[in-house]
């Protein structure tokens, strides 16, 4: 397969400085690629955000979003949602999928956040992880986006991406997340999360990857594995890249693309 000119190639040996200075590179390329990345889950308080992300497990972030607004107008509050209905939840949440273990989990982390917070989400990791449903990827993502508190979210995006890019080698989510907070600050964990999932989502595909429309072509050491030829590549790319809707139904003003259809308008 075609690989970018050699001096542009990634080494096969790699120093740890190295390392560092071209992951620090691919996050500002994506940057400026993606300068209006953001979650792709609508929301407009933490609870929201927390439920959403419970809900976007094995499904995707459009299906959520499709989803959440019957589900927030029907359950506001933490209180409202750990007195509802099982039943009458379930099909409100059903075509997010597993929607019976959801709502479990739902009514679950409603009762916890009612009955041990005061009906707030807590801004700790370690208080979010005590939540039934709610691992470390949610608690970040939650910290990340409504709390500004700075976290990495090991999504199985970031975790084929940043192993594509040779950041490391693990499989455990806890693991790569480690690994990766090591090569940048702090202050780039929370947005490094955002850009790497959307080039994920729109040319770094799991299957095909968009290789010749890819913007950080000349760094990425697994160039190739997708499809080389620059107009074949454009045909790849997805939402806002290939000229479609994004996920959300409420994008964020400076979003370049078109918002997502309400359930059923497909």
């Amino acid at each position: 397969m075609t690989r970018p000119p050699a001096e542009r190639a990634v080494a096969k040996a790699e120093s740890r400085t190295a390392l560092v200075r071209r992951a620090r590179r691919i996050n500002r390329e994506l940057a400026e690629v993606y300068p209006y990345a953001h979650p792709e889950l609508d929301f407009e308080n933490p609870f929201q955000l927390l439920v959403a992300t419970v809900l976007s497990a094995q499904t995707t972030d459009l299906r959520v979003n499709q989803t959440t607004p019957a589900l927030f107008a029907a359950y506001p509050t933490p209180e409202d949602m750990a007195a509802a209905d099982p039943e009458t939840l379930e099909q409100l949440i059903r075509p997010t999928g597993f929607f019976r273990a959801k709502a479990k989990s739902l009514i679950g982390l409603s009762a916890a956040l009612r009955d041990r917070f005061g009906g707030e989400v807590p801004g700790r990791l370690e208080d979010l992880v005590t939540l039934p449903g709610v691992g470390r990827k949610t608690a970040n993502v939650v910290l990340g986006n409504a709390f500004g508190v700075p976290g990495v979210t090991v999504d199985t995006h970031f975790g084929r991406l940043v192993r594509r890019w040779k950041w490391t080698d693990a499989e455990e989510p806890e693991k790569v997340e480690a690994e990766v907070c090591a090569l940048f600050p702090k202050s780039e964990w929370t947005m490094l999360s955002h850009r790497v999932i959307f080039h994920g989502r729109r040319v770094c595909h799991s299957r095909k990857p968009a290789c010749g429309a890819c913007p950080i072509a000349p760094l990425c050491p697994s160039y190739g594995e997708g499809e080389t030829d620059p107009e074949k590549a454009k045909k790849l790319l997805k939402y806002e890249m290939g000229g479609r809707p994004g996920q959300r139904l409420k994008p964020p003003a400076d979003y370049p693309g078109l918002p997502a259809s309400p359930l059923g308008a497909e």
